[in-house]
């Protein structure tokens, strides 16, 4: 057996991740060795209660409630708590002890990210995230490292399981919200509390971390406009099938050129998460059930796709095990950790100034002159009609449903037609409006 160097891995939290990455590491020491070009020994796992029933079997002597002491001993801290605190002040306390940091903690990155970046740079320490942003898909080294000569120009991203399990079965067996959702968390993909994942909120801080890495910009979560699923219903997918989409809760991170608020470059970027309608010959379009993918546009690279498991104790664990191998490695070859790019500073704009199209559907009496009352409000707020669609409403066909597909238009003008089509005597309601993505 090689002799080779010792590295003392400290890991937080033994949930459904940490538990997996305790008994790989114990499992596979000798594999991770060759492969590290040091041995990895697991010192300890802070955890609340070294009591607590947990997935996997650990040895009980490498429990312990003292972070801190396991911390300042450790060459390298897997940070596997989530939340905010203490998982921020236990990752700035190993940065500072001289530790790389290891973390799938979407939501500290997201909100305390330039914090923990510049922090290891100050000491030469570096933050591995892959698991951060899309579970087992490799995806955050792409963007950093493999794509960093190139520019990206978009990136859209399944990038929550439960939110696509969802919409998933509505779209392919015709089934209501909230009998899916309770499934979801029949089968532990949805938490008893699924607000974080059906009100877009998981997949805002996802968006929040690839788009400052693509764009080499610090995007601040409160950047990221979002919206949940809530609102989607049968109807709405039912419509959405017939004009050939389906529906699906995207991250869409894209550069802008021009335009109010750019940059001196003449460039800004948006950041949004929300459901959109996809064209079902889409690469996304095919992701199914709790998978992820994330679909990005580079401009020498053109069209790449990324897709797998977004979610899962093994499955986020492997993608945790290569930032464990890559920190080792870097220990072993010496040097400062590489910084994070965000030196682009492109300014980040509200979602008002998006174009894009969009499908609306409309409620409206079933009367003569309703359809060029409805045709003069859109081309008077500067959204132009593409495709109409005119089905009766009712079995007393007192009312009608309108499908109208429109050409790209800017978001804000958009708002404020489909206020005015509101108020308008000839609109009963407003059923739906959705973003049409994936042009």
């Amino acid at each position: 057996m090689t002799d080779y160097r010792r590295l003392r891995v400290a890991l937080l939290g033994a949930g459904a991740v940490g538990s997996q990455v305790a008994a790989l590491l114990r499992q596979h020491a000798d594999e991770l060795a060759d492969r590290a070009g040091a041995r990895l020994e697991l010192i300890g796992i802070a955890v609340r209660d070294v009591d607590a029933p947990r997935e996997t079997d650990l040895p009980r002597e490498l429990l312990t409630t003292d972070a801190e002491s396991l911390i300042v001993g450790a060459d390298i801290v897997i940070e596997l708590m989530g939340g905010i605190e203490p998982a921020r002040t236990h990752l700035l306390q190993a940065i500072n002890s001289g530790a790389d940091v290891v973390t799938a903690n979407k939501a500290l990155l997201a909100t305390h990210g330039p914090e923990i970046f510049d922090a290891a740079d100050q000491v030469g320490a570096e933050v591995y995230y892959e698991a951060a942003a899309a579970g087992a898909i490799p995806i955050i080294r792409p963007l950093r490292d493999s794509l960093a000569g190139d520019r990206v120009q978009r990136i859209m991203g399944i990038v929550n399981g439960t939110t696509n399990y969802i919409l998933d079965r509505m779209d392919t067996e015709g089934a209501e919200f909230a009998d899916v959702l309770a499934d979801a968390q029949r089968l532990g993909y949805a938490e008893a509390d699924p607000t974080a994942d059906v009100e877009g909120y998981d997949a805002a801080q996802k968006a929040a971390i690839l788009a400052s890495l693509a764009f080499h910009t610090t995007v601040p979560l409160d950047a990221v406009h979002r919206e949940g699923i809530t609102s989607i219903d049968k109807s709405m997918m039912d419509a959405a099938r017939h004009a050939g989409y389906v529906i699906k809760l995207l991250a869409v991170c894209e550069r802008l050129s021009g335009g109010p608020g750019a940059s001196g470059t003449g460039e800004s970027i948006s950041v949004r998460v929300y459901p959109a309608l996809i064209d079902r010959t889409h690469p996304l379009a095919s992701v199914h059930g709790a998978n992820n993918a994330v679909f990005v546009q580079a401009e020498a690279a053109g069209n790449l796709m990324f897709y797998g498991a977004g979610a899962g104790g093994v499955q986020t664990a492997s993608a945790v095990l290569g930032d464990v191998v890559s920190a080792a490695r870097r220990h072993i070859a010496g040097g400062v950790g590489v910084g994070e790019s965000t030196l682009a500073n492109l300014p980040v704009v509200p979602v008002g100034r998006v174009t894009t199209r969009y499908q609306i559907t409309l409620e409206v009496a079933d009367q003569p002159g309703v359809l060029a009352t409805v045709a003069g409000i859109l081309s008077d707020g500067r959204v132009s009609i593409a495709t109409v669609e005119q089905t009766v409403a009712g079995e007393d066909a007192r009312t009608a449903r309108l499908e109208i597909g429109t050409h790209k238009a800017l978001e804000q003008d958009l708002s404020e037609t489909v206020d005015r089509l509101a108020a308008s005597g000839v609109v009963e309601r407003v059923v739906s409006v959705l973003r049409v993505e994936g042009d």
